[in-house]
C-alpha cells in the first residue's frame, strides 16, 4: 500500500505548525500514527489508524493556513452575495 498521501498530510502539518519533529509511522496493514520527535525521546500522539482515518486525524491536528484573498476575490465575493440577496426577495410578478 502506497504511504504517500500520509507523509504528505504529516509534511502539511509540519508546515502549518512549524514543528518539523512530526513523523509518521508505518505499520503493517496500512496503519499508520503520529509521533512527535524530541530530544527525550519521541511521544506518541494517536493510536495506529486507517490511512484514511491517520490523514484526517493529521488534517485535524493544526488549524488551516489562512486563505489569502485579493482585493478582485473580495470583490467578487461581495458581488455575489448581492445578487443572491437580490434572488431571495419576492419578484412584483409573483404578486399576482
Amino acid at each position: 500500500m502506497r504511504s504517500t498521501r500520509a507523509i504528505s498530510a504529516v509534511e502539511r502539518l509540519k508546515t502549518r505548525s512549524g514543528n518539523p519533529h512530526y513523523a509518521a509511522v508505518s505499520m503493517p496493514g496500512g496503519y499508520f500514527y503520529l509521533v512527535e520527535r524530541a530530544a527525550e525521546g519521541s511521544k506518541k500522539l494517536c493510536e495506529p489508524l486507517p490511512m484514511d482515518d491517520f490523514i484526517a486525524f493529521v488534517n485535524a491536528r493544526e488549524p488551516a493556513k489562512p486563505r489569502k484573498v485579493s482585493k478582485l476575490d473580495e470583490a467578487l465575493e461581495a458581488q455575489i452575495g448581492r445578487s443572491g440577496k437580490r434572488a431571495e426577495k419576492p419578484s412584483s410578478d409573483d404578486a399576482d
